[in-house]
């Protein structure tokens, strides 16, 4: 069977997939999706109490609002899926998406020597060739592609399981053990009659963890309920709400004003000194500030879940999580349990035991344990691209998020963090769909290495869980450069006030040509 041939292909129809989509839309891509819907992990990694961390404001799309973007509410993800869907539809990018054809091979068919070349725009010759199994199907299709974008994200798909010793793995327990990706896949009823009077283990403390555990409660309030235990291992700290001492949470680190307290690449000499010398004190206080108000909305002390590093830090390693409503509350009532463990732990037959002696009977155990990123990337990457992915920092290091200067005619969007991941993958969309319009010319490959080094030394220096492409503390200054470089203003806003102090979102990239 012939190949399929297109200019750009794009791999995955979830945020990042159907920004890249509209944003190539003239180029006609075919977009394959292994599922049968848009959405990516709000479709298949959300449990059914599931809600955006922040306001529907800032995650929007600039050229598409919400309808009732002013609801103080945070949107389920049932609302995200629907705003998702009717976005794609308003666009017709829908039209583009292969459902149900998954990637099993990605081959490069490109010219071998241009690859220490850096990015040269498609030029009428398939770079990649893509094989794809439709579901249902025995057969292979291949697409032929000049341009290639992996929209397939760091979440879902491959769960992160941690080791255990020989013979005390989830084998020896009596118990059900599954992973919260396999808990995302059950329906509300499913959810309930496996959590609902049983003894459950919830392993973690993100996200994920904090919402299972709410739910976990939830579904034991009847006589027979049994307690549901966190085993937490690394503390992180949580927000109640984005307010802090009756102030807005933007005003401390998403404005322009705020982020010029934090260091960021390409500083002189003396900006550096003086965020080291001047500025480091004021971060710091702002930092306690905001631990202040933490500590005495939320018990974290009575349960011994006060981290010992700064909320800095999980800020600047975008792991800051709101903390679920009725968190604490099902704790005082004893429905949920906090279990600190910062050594080995492994199962057996009654429950996991850990390497103090101490032991939890459990009935099941819910592994929200994150996700295997790279592992998902190598089986897409074919050699030598994959030993690419064998970086010292842990993070891949992407020009603006979204190229890698040694990886020719293929692109990266949804592997960048920062405030809103919508926004971020929306902007580099037209940043990459400019590029390959060739409308813009990118420096050297030492100069785009260069550049990702300086951003990940500035984020190791910040953090010590820097091992996520997070640039929450330089997102304004790393949008400036891509503006800079596309031929867009950088400052955005009317008036400099605005400039200064209001929040930076979406709205404010709104195309201006």
């Amino acid at each position: 069977m012939a190949p399929v041939v297109s200019k750009v292909g794009i791999i995955g129809a979830g945020v990042s997939g159907i920004a890249a989509a509209k944003h190539l839309t003239h180029h006609n891509p075919i977009v394959l999706e292994a599922s049968d819907s848009i959405g990516g992990v709000w479709r298949h990694c959300s449990y059914n109490s599931t809600k955006l961390q922040s306001h529907r404001r800032d995650y929007e799309f600039s050229d598409f609002p919400w309808n009732d973007r002013d609801n103080p509410e945070y949107p389920s993800h049932l609302e995200i899926l629907d705003y998702l869907n009717s976005y794609a539809e308003h666009f017709d990018v829908l039209k583009f998406v292969r459902f149900n054809s998954k990637v099993v091979e990605v081959r490069f068919v490109g010219d071998w020597e241009t690859i220490d070349a850096g990015f040269k725009p498609p030029a009428g010759q398939p770079a990649w060739e893509v094989a794809v199994q439709t579901s249902g199907e025995d057969t292979i299709q291949w697409y032929a592609f000049e341009f290639l974008v992996v929209c397939i994200g760091k979440y879902g798909d491959i769960p992160r399981i941690p080791d255990f010793p020989h013979n005390k793995g989830p084998q020896v327990f009596q118990g059900q053990v599954l992973h919260s990706l396999d808990y995302c896949k059950l329906d509300k009823e499913a959810a309930s009659d496996l959590l609902k009077d049983k003894k459950v283990v919830v392993v973690g403390y993100k996200k994920s963890a904090l919402d299972l555990a709410v739910e976990c409660a939830d579904a034991n309030q009847g006589p027979k309920g049994q307690p549901c235990t966190m085993v937490v291992r690394t503390l992180h700290w949580t927000l109640p709400h984005y307010w802090v001492w009756g102030l807005p949470f933007f005003l401390f680190y998403s404005t322009r004003a705020s982020q010029f307290l934090h260091p960021r690449p390409n500083q002189s000499v003396l900006r550096t000194l003086t965020c080291l010398l001047a500025l480091s004190p004021l971060r710091h206080a702002i930092s306690k500030f905001i631990e202040s108000y933490i500590l005495w909305k939320l018990p974290l002390e009575k349960y011994g879940l006060k981290p010992d590093h700064s909320f800095e830090e999980d800020y600047a390693s975008c792991q800051m999580a709101i903390t679920p409503e009725n968190l604490f509350s099902e704790a005082d009532k004893g429905r949920i349990v906090f279990k600190r463990s910062q050594g080995n732990w492994w199962f057996n037959k009654d429950g996991i035991e850990f390497d103090d002696g101490s032991k939890i009977d459990a009935d099941v155990v819910v592994l929200a344990t994150g996700y295997d990123g790279k592992k998902k990337l190598k089986a897409i990457l074919p050699d030598p691209f994959r030993s690419l992915l064998e970086y010292p920092s842990g993070i891949m290091p992407l020009y603006r998020g979204t190229i890698h200067p040694l990886i020719p005619n293929m692109a990266f969007v949804g592997y960048l963090e920062s405030v809103s991941n919508l926004h971020s993958s929306e902007l580099r969309s037209i940043w990459l769909g400019r590029l390959i319009d060739n409308k813009f010319k990118l420096p050297s490959v030492d100069k785009m290495l260069e550049q990702t080094t300086k951003e990940l030394e500035v984020m190791k220096d910040t953090t010590r869980f820097y091992k996520r492409f997070c640039i929450s503390t330089f997102s304004i200054n790393h949008s400036d450069e891509i503006c800079e470089e596309m031929g867009w203003t950088s400052w955005r806003k009317n008036t400099w006030l605005a400039e200064a102090f209001s929040p930076y979102g979406s709205q404010d990239y709104l195309q201006k040509y």
